[in-house]
């Protein structure tokens, strides 16, 4: 692993080498939380997958707009594919990587593949700054996307992603909506620590196999 500022001041943890079946990771509401997503990381680059997981700050007044804008940049120089890279957000992440996607087109940018887990798809986008659009008729590049959700998540219930995954198909999106024996937590390779109310990187067994399942679904798309 290599870390990088991919902005001045913003961090990155680079695995293997994103020119190769690249993958960029958004992590959730915490403020710059990538280790949060190491497990799954390096679960990815083990399989060959290239992977840039970049720290956000959600609490900023912008919301984490402009980090999220940069670390798009970023990992288009970085994945040089012409294709597009895959884009993977988890949590507020995934809302995030759900209105990248959507708003592509608008924002130049060329996805192969978007993958939300545990998406919060409702509340506001934070690169939009909007919540996700209802008529998605003006969206004419429909990149695919896979929706990961855990049946025993508590934060965000798997109706969210239930409902999002219905909504895409009533208008002919390409979606695959999948439930996996797994939490909010470790549907990313992280667990909670409640008594100071953070994630950090999970360690457990369970929750490693969890990271390893999700590894492989996101490497079959990348």
């Amino acid at each position: 692993m290599d870390t990088v500022e991919y902005a001045p001041g913003r961090s990155a943890d680079i695995f293997g080498d994103p020119a190769q079946r690249g993958v960029l990771m958004w992590h959730g509401t915490q403020t710059d939380a990538r280790a949060t997503m190491r497990p799954l990381a390096e679960r990815l680059a083990a399989i060959g997958v290239g992977v840039m997981v970049t720290d956000w700050d959600s609490h900023a007044e912008d919301h984490g707009r402009a980090d999220l804008l940069q670390s798009l940049r970023f990992a288009r120089e970085r994945s040089g594919a012409s294709d597009g890279f895959v884009l993977a957000g988890w949590s507020l992440g995934g809302v995030a990587a759900a209105g990248a996607t959507i708003h592509a087109a608008r924002l130049g940018l060329r996805l192969k593949h978007t993958v939300c887990l545990a998406g919060a798809f409702m509340v506001a986008d934070p690169v939009s700054g909007e919540p996700l659009p209802e008529d998605l008729a003006d969206c004419h590049d429909r990149v695919p996307f896979t929706l990961l959700h855990g049946v025993d998540d508590d934060v965000i219930p798997p109706g969210i992603s239930r409902d999002f995954a219905a909504r895409l198909r009533a208008q002919n999106w390409p979606v695959e909506l999948v439930e996996l024996a797994a939490d909010h937590g470790t549907i990313a390779g992280a667990r909670y620590d409640a008594a100071v109310d953070r994630y950090f990187a999970a360690h457990d067994p369970g929750a490693l196999a969890v990271a390893d399942d999700v590894a492989t679904r996101i490497a079959a798309v990348a």
